[in-house]
């Protein structure tokens, strides 16, 4: 399969997407967790250039093999805290939406609420946001994995 565009992006947008960026990483929430909320994300939407980006990054953040190894399956694993937990369940429910899930329920923000305070809450919820936005974006454009951005 080969990616539909071969340009470059366009540097407003490049621009934009630094700006959330940055937000994002000042929220408070540890950059090895952001990089676990953008890979189940893209996991779940089947983001092969996501999923592949996030493992080197989660890598970078010091993520174990075990841990990145089994995401897909967290809620059967005792690998991951409870804080944790609760972002990958926010990070389900708020990408589940195309499957006609409920989406964030009240228990599901009140769990991630537990552990998050509000600015946090904002930077996980805007992770998603982004990731969600990458994912589409490549799958549209059917871009690969392996490839730097």
């Amino acid at each position: 399969m080969e990616a539909r565009l071969t340009s470059t992006p366009n540097p407003d947008v490049t621009t934009a997407v630094q700006h959330l960026m940055k937000a994002i990483h000042s929220g408070g929430v540890a950059p090895r967790l952001l990089e676990l909320v953008h890979l189940r994300a893209s996991q779940i939407n089947g983001c092969s250039p996501c999923v592949y980006a996030g493992v080197a990054a989660a890598r970078k953040h010091g993520e174990t093999e075990e841990r990145l190894h089994n995401l897909v399956t967290w809620r059967e694993t005792p690998f991951y805290t409870e804080q944790e937990r609760a972002a990958l369940e926010l990070t389900e429910a708020a990408t589940r939406i195309q499957d006609g899930q409920a989406g964030v329920t009240d228990p599901v923000w009140e769990a991630a609420a537990e552990h998050f305070d509000e600015r946090q809450l904002g930077a996980i919820v805007l992770e998603v946001a982004l990731t969600n936005f990458f994912n589409r974006i490549n799958r549209a454009t059917r871009e690969q994995a392996g490839r730097t951005w």
